[in-house]
């Protein structure tokens, strides 16, 4: 177990999901300035952006785009295609402002340390992940946990670390964040008053019933909208390819002994096996600091006098996994405290105790800090290495993954210069593959075999017509292709939109209809200081909403954060003017404003001061990284590479 990791403490509830992302991706994201990148020059080429000399390079800004992906579309799909490029956009600006946030908390001499990674990983988010029950997991479940991100030990803890170097500049900047008193009673007043109101409602869809236009007066509307019509059908190509599939060359791939000889000779240090010890413990747990950092004595004294009496029992010939089970409070005890192998505990003293026992021998009472420890040694095993026949389980598919795709990239290069010379169709044919042909295709089809791969799109879409057959690398393989030919965008001519022309005529048509009637029924409310007449007049329905907070929902109206706010702004008995919803036209009646009672301010001006405080520490934060980022790119610290930038955001720019 790593060294650092070897600090006892209390443990925070937080319970970690499933695989370790990247924190700088959640960290930043809502920080990130949109666009302002300006080409200075200097990045080389695969390299986006460099950051007071740090680079963001473009293979960084695919993998955190694609992530970003995952994220929104666990599922997958075709949207995934087309949303790439924004969400590569993203990713470089969020990339950006990551690296010139840590430079710049490290121009201001902050650092982070060893014992504060350590602290993190044992009390702060990754605590449940890593130390469950106080425990910690062990160092072969601490490393899996950590691939199954795709990150390698080094590479996690180092980010772990830049995200306490964040929160360190987070907290410097924002920690002048202030709010009155005045302030927070404002903020319950406007949180806690509610309104009751009638109101009038047009619908749209009613007034598109209305709507019945000509013949020549669509025409005249597609002749008058013509250019946003332009080059709307998008640029379709039609094109031939050979697929090299990986997967099934590695199927096809024999390892011999001799491979596997080879590998384990080659790697033989990553098999080597540290000495270890299969334990038992029984875990009484001290009690969590108090709000102001300190633990309460005599709840450690009690722990303690448990403890002992659990160790009395002990000796006087107790079951240990009877024990475990009815005292142990982590989750080994319904295992009879069981913790399975274990190389190294989290503690020193514990760690120098176990390795002293013998095999079946029990421990004294422990002091871990967080907790008071009682181990059983059941097995021990010395340092080695694990033999070949133990590991050439593991060996064999990496062997046959790498011997696939050397033969897969050899295959895809010899097809590629035989398809040059001979034609795609000979070459694949001679190679025992067959050769796709597809009818025209747009940057969003699915294609057999290859499905929707944005690599292959960019590949397929930058090439000429008719131009020499080209590569492109796959996920599953490799891609030979040639463009065959090539429709350009189109504009498409009124019979081929006349549907929707139609409805794109109707919407503009209803829309300026529905804000028409909506202020002549507000008008109309006001001169008779009637809604309810002048919705009988218009044909509005009128409907009574319930006492309704600022935060909340009123059937037709929607929120009451947007337009409909304005009747916390009115007096009972006053009419609004129109409120347009999008779908409806809301036009409302004030009926009754309840303010709440000032002995409910006590109970709630904490919250709503903490909410307050970090709202502007948010906004704070916000206009420091904007300041930031517009500084150091006038002083040339950040340099954007535009020509890496328009690459990585080339098909959202064309598909425009």
């Amino acid at each position: 177990m790593i060294r650092f990791l070897q600090t006892p403490g209390p443990v925070k509830k937080y319970v970690l999901g499933g695989l370790l992302l990247l924190i700088c991706v959640s960290m930043v994201w809502y920080l990130v300035p949109s666009g302002g990148s300006t080409g200075l020059g200097g990045p080389g080429q695969g390299v986006v952006a460099k950051v007071g000399g740090e680079e963001v390079t473009r293979l960084e800004v695919q993998r955190q785009a694609t992530q970003m992906l995952k994220q929104q579309f666990p599922r997958g799909g075709a949207q995934m295609s087309m949303l790439l490029p924004y969400f590569t956009q993203r990713a470089a600006e969020n990339l950006i402002s990551q690296k010139a946030i840590l430079v710049e908390a490290e121009r201001l001499g902050l650092r982070v340390n060893d014992q504060e990674l350590s602290d993190e990983l044992q009390h702060g988010r990754y605590a449940q992940a890593f130390f469950p029950g106080g425990s910690f997991i062990g160092q072969e479940a601490y490393e899996a946990r950590i691939q199954q991100a795709e990150l390698t030990v080094p590479q996690f803890e180092h980010s772990v670390k830049d995200e306490i170097l964040f929160d360190k500049l987070r907290n410097l900047v924002t920690g002048s964040a202030s709010v009155t008193d005045a302030e927070v009673h404002q903020e319950f007043v406007r949180k806690s008053t509610k309104v009751k109101f009638d109101y009038a409602v047009i619908k749209k869809d009613d007034v598109l019933k209305e709507i019945h236009p000509s013949e020549a007066e669509l025409k005249a509307f597609y002749d008058r909208n013509k250019a946003t019509y332009n080059n709307s059908i998008p640029e379709k190509r039609k094109i031939r390819y050979v697929l090299v599939d990986t997967a099934k060359i590695q199927a096809e791939t024999q390892v011999t002994h001799e491979d596997l000889q080879a590998y384990y000779n080659q790697h033989r240090d990553e098999y080597r096996v540290p000495e270890q010890v299969k334990a038992s413990q029984i875990l009484i747990k001290t009690p969590l600091p108090g709000p102001d950092g300190k633990v309460d004595p005599k709840g450690i004294e009690e722990a303690r006098k448990k403890a002992d009496d659990v160790l009395k029992q002990l000796k006087s010939g107790a079951k240990f996994e009877d024990l475990a089970k009815k005292y142990s409070e982590d989750s080994s005890g319904k295992n009879g405290g069981s913790i399975g192998w274990v190389q190294h505990f989290p503690v020193p003293s514990a760690d120098k105790v176990a390795y002293a026992l013998a095999k079946g021998g029990t421990s004294d009472v422990i002091d871990a800090g967080y907790a008071f420890l009682i181990l059983r040694i059941d097995d021990k095993q010395p340092a080695h290495v694990k033999p070949l026949d133990e590991v050439k389980d593991q060996i064999e598919p990496v062997i046959k993954q790498q011997k696939a795709a050397r033969v897969a990239d050899n295959e895809a290069n010899t097809l590629l210069t035989q398809a040059k010379t001979a034609g795609l169709d000979k070459a694949a044919s001679g190679k025992g593959l067959e050769a796709v042909t597809t009818d025209f295709v747009s940057r969003t089809d699915t294609l057999p075999g290859i499905g929707n791969s944005p690599q292959f799109t960019e590949a397929v879409f930058g090439a000429r017509e008719k131009a020499p057959p080209d590569e492109a690398q796959l996920p599953q393989g490799y891609a030979i292709f040639e463009v065959l030919a090539v429709k350009p965008p189109a504009t498409p001519t009124f019979e081929e939109i006349r549907s929707r022309v139609e409805t794109e005529f109707k919407n503009e048509r209803s829309a300026a209809l529905l804000s028409q009637k909506t202020r002549e029924l507000s008008d109309r409310a006001k001169a008779s200081h009637d809604l309810k007449k002048a919705a009988k007049e218009l044909g509005a329905t009128v409907k009574s909403s319930d006492f309704v907070l600022p935060d909340g929902q009123v059937p037709d109206v929607g929120s009451m954060s947007g337009g409909a706010s304005v009747a916390f702004t009115m007096k009972p008995g006053e009419i609004s003017g129109p409120i347009d919803n999008g779908n409806t036209g809301v036009v409302l009646a004030l009926l009754e404003k309840q303010e709440p009672a000032e002995q409910d301010f006590a109970a709630k001006k904490d919250e709503i001061r903490d909410s307050l405080r970090q709202s502007k520490q948010e906004e704070l934060f916000r206009l420091f990284v904007a300041n930031l980022r517009d500084q150091m790119q006038k002083a040339g610290k950040i340099q954007i590479n535009q020509d890496e930038m328009k690459s990585l955001t080339r098909s959202q720019e064309q598909g425009e």
